[in-house]
């Protein structure tokens, strides 16, 4: 962990701490301790409670006082509000590209498809190469710099797409999916891409109700509700 000065510091804290959260390893509804936080990330406490301060505007962390701080839990409200930001924009994007797609951009499409297909992929390899391809879908819109805005509003969805992708065999439906949009991208047929886009996007929902069916404690039902403190702190 970098320590070169503190204001690095801290922000390699709080980008180490996202992304334990996002790729579940901090897990929805998981109890979080500053001391256990700042031991195994050898850094002084401070750097971690100001990161959970923040996780914690973004909803990705709640704190409850007397009781302590946790994960927050998969909020589908939230996740539907990010799948409508995501949707809307990268949606728009494929009414505006351009007649000549950028050809360097589409090379980076084709390679990236292949990786895809290669197979044998964990979970965190092939997220960052779905996120990857729908960056580089907006890139042909020259609207890739939109991205930025789009992945920090995501982090409930990100986190419903890897428990999605935590129960899928293989990720071949998805590489099917993104293939389908690059065809047609790429053959000028528009409404089509329009349509398996969203089909694709919209794969999420389905993937909530099915695991939510079985392991509910994972996902936020009620806003107000509070974690109890007993021999240990549960959620009720």
């Amino acid at each position: 962990m970098p320590q070169t000065n503190g204001r690095t510091s801290r922000r390699d804290i709080y980008l180490k701490l996202r992304h334990m959260v996002l790729t579940l390893e901090l897990a929805p509804g998981a109890a979080l301790s500053e001391n256990e936080l700042a031991a195994s990330l050898a850094v002084s406490r401070t750097p971690v409670r100001e990161s959970l301060i923040l996780l914690a505007q973004e909803g990705l962390v709640q704190v409850f006082p007397k009781v302590g701080s946790f994960v927050s839990r998969v909020d589908p409200a939230q996740v539907a509000d990010a799948q409508f930001l995501r949707e809307a924009v990268e949606l728009a994007s494929l009414h505006a590209l351009p007649e000549r797609l950028d050809p360097a951009v589409v090379e980076d499409l084709r390679v990236n498809l292949d990786r895809q297909k290669r197979g044998a992929l964990d979970l965190e390899e092939f997220f960052e190469l779905d996120e990857a391809f729908h960056q580089n879908l907006m890139r042909l819109s020259g609207h890739g710099n939109v991205w930025t805005t789009v992945a920090a509003a995501k982090g409930h969805l990100d986190r419903a797409r890897r428990l999605g992708l935590h129960e899928n065999v293989s990720p071949a439906a998805f590489v099917a999916q993104h293939s389908e949009i690059f065809e047609a991208i790429v053959g000028g047929d528009v409404p089509r891409a329009h349509t398996a886009m969203r089909t694709h996007l919209r794969a999420v929902f389905s993937d909530i109700e099915r695991i939510r069916a079985h392991s509910p404690e994972l996902f936020a039902t009620d806003a107000s509700s509070v974690p109890v403190r007993r021999n240990v702190v549960v959620w009720e």
